[in-house]
């Protein structure tokens, strides 16, 4: 074992990478070494506040290695009330540089671990496993929030030199299970395992999801598409696994829903620097759905603020209902109220193409967050990644706390036209529409239509046994769209209770 302290990293070269959101500083180099001889190298530095998103430590790594090592530990001062403390982030690029959107990316882990491995044959959850080839490879630093007295850190890196091991060919979840041809089926699209910042194993939460009645999940892991090549063995014909990224900016997360396998989405962008769009349609490119998530999440950097004109759908409903999701819920009805006002209410829409349905998922981490709290329950033509993501995409869906709750949700005509949840039922203005509710698994919930004009009616609560039919009329003069929420009875006080289930729009007129 051969080791050397460099201190003093923060002092050394330092190189301003790209938009000034990036530091790159002085090279770690290591020499060549018999094989199975290890060599450590330990560097040391300060960040100060206010610095860049991301720091880069370059690691020149020769030829003969067949590990990589990082562990990393940084101090954690106290900080006065409401002032942020430090938190820093990790993950690695290999020699093939950290161009934004590159090919050179091999994990991250976020904060989640102290330290990680890649080696050709396997990897730490969250990173790549692949060849380790000689050449400058990177160690990604995210200083998320760095407290006022700086943020001090040290990094060991150790070599293992000796033959590479076999390269695994990943095997990935087939995209379609054995579903009941046009049904509705039950999905969560945000949830988090060991892969990324959660607790959960792949099998744990696959039996979780079989369990909440669930029919399909997404993996959706924090800036990593490491997860994808472990799922196939987890997933089966009652369960169809779509593989995704939550990609976690410093300016708002969204989640990729169904990309193609082995897809990695950048992150490492604001709002102000103009590169989500082109992130967004690399998304859509590789066969996924662009959705917002919790856009009103109060947590550093949660917040969304890229806009919605690239969003195919938006997670309106995340875990537990919280007050964020209260103003995610009213936020999304706003912008209804603006499509149909701008004549962009036409079913189906989402990447600025018209109205954009609503979502709801869990984004489980770890016990006691219940997968398939909230769950997502899609009209589609069968249990497939494209049927599904149509589903969702044209807005045929509504959202459950539970596999309890069901909905059947319509409208209909004097001359038997119907429409149903993302549709349009095309009458003239003045024709009386009739709106029915059907619902199971609700007990003593209020049901609740929203229509442009705000809330038109309220029903009294729904018996005991949770199963009930609500009918109102009216016409397309007075409400352009229709949508049904059922809500929980209020604790106190005239504001509503906690949402049990809510519906995408049925549009009504011409």
């Amino acid at each position: 074992m051969c080791e050397d302290d460099h201190t003093g990293i923060g002092r050394r070269a330092v190189f301003v990478t790209g938009a000034a959101a990036a530091l790159t500083l002085g090279s770690v180099s290591f020499a060549s070494a018999a094989p199975t001889e290890q060599r450590r190298r330990t560097v040391r530095g300060t960040l100060p506040t206010g610095s860049p998103d991301f720091v880069y430590v370059p690691v020149d790594v020769p030829a003969g290695v067949r590990e990589i090592h990082v562990a990393y530990t940084y101090d954690r001062p106290a900080v006065p009330a409401g002032t942020a403390g430090n938190a820093l982030d990790i993950g690695l690029f290999d020699e093939r540089g950290t161009d934004l959107g590159g090919r050179g990316f091999r994990g991250w882990s976020g904060g989640a671990r102290t330290e990680f491995f890649v080696r050709a044959d396997e990897a730490t959850p969250g990173y790549v496993p692949g060849p380790v080839r000689p050449g400058r490879w990177h160690i990604a630093l995210g200083p998320y929030t760095v407290a006022p007295q700086g943020l001090s850190y040290e990094i060991t890196v150790t070599l293992t030199y000796g033959e590479q091991g076999e390269a695994v060919r990943p095997v990935y979840p087939p995209e379609r299970a054995k579903g009941r041809g046009r049904a509705w089926y039950r999905g969560d699209c945000h949830l988090h395992s060991v892969y990324s910042d959660g607790r959960y194993t792949l099998a744990e939460i696959a039996e979780l999801a079989r369990a909440a009645g669930l029919d399909f999940i997404n993996s959706s892991e924090h800036n990593t598409h490491a997860a994808h090549a472990h799922w196939a063995e987890v997933a089966g014909d009652d369960l169809l696994v779509l593989l995704g990224e939550e990609v976690t900016t410093r300016n708002g997360h969204v989640v990729a829903v169904g990309t193609d396998p082995g897809t990695f989405v950048d992150w490492r962008y604001r709002a102000r620097d103009n590169r989500f769009g082109r992130f967004a349609r690399q998304i859509r490119r590789a066969g996924g759905l662009v959705v917002p998530a919790h856009p009103h999440a109060t947590c550093i950097g949660c917040n969304w603020k890229f806009g919605f004109g690239e969003a195919d759908a938006v997670e309106v409903w995340n875990g537990a209902y919280t007050p964020d999701d209260e103003v995610a819920l009213a936020d999304w009805d706003g912008m209804l109220v603006a499509s149909v006002r701008e004549g962009r209410d036409g079913a189906g829409g989402g990447g600025g193409r018209g109205w954009l349905p609503a979502m709801g998922s869990s984004d489980s981490h770890r016990a006691p967050d219940v997968i398939g709290r909230p769950q997502t329950v899609v009209l589609a033509d069968d249990l497939t990644r494209e049927a599904i993501q149509e589903g969702i995409r044209a807005g045929r869906s509504y959202v459950a706390e539970s596999s309890r709750i069901s909905l059947a949700f319509t409208a209909s005509g004097g001359r038997g036209e119907h429409a149903g949840i993302g549709e349009r039922l095309r009458v003239d203005d003045e024709t009386p529409v009739t709106v029915r509710l059907e619902a199971t698994g609700a007990p003593r919930c209020t049901v609740r239509l929203v229509t442009d004009q705000g809330v038109l009616f309220t029903s009294a609560p729904l018996p005991v046994s949770g199963t009930g039919t609500v009918e109102w009329r009216t016409t397309a003069s007075y409400a352009a769209y229709v949508r049904a929420e059922l809500r929980h009875e209020a604790a106190a006080g005239p504001l509503p209770g906690p949402l049990a289930a809510f519906t995408n729009p049925i549009f009504l007129g011409r």
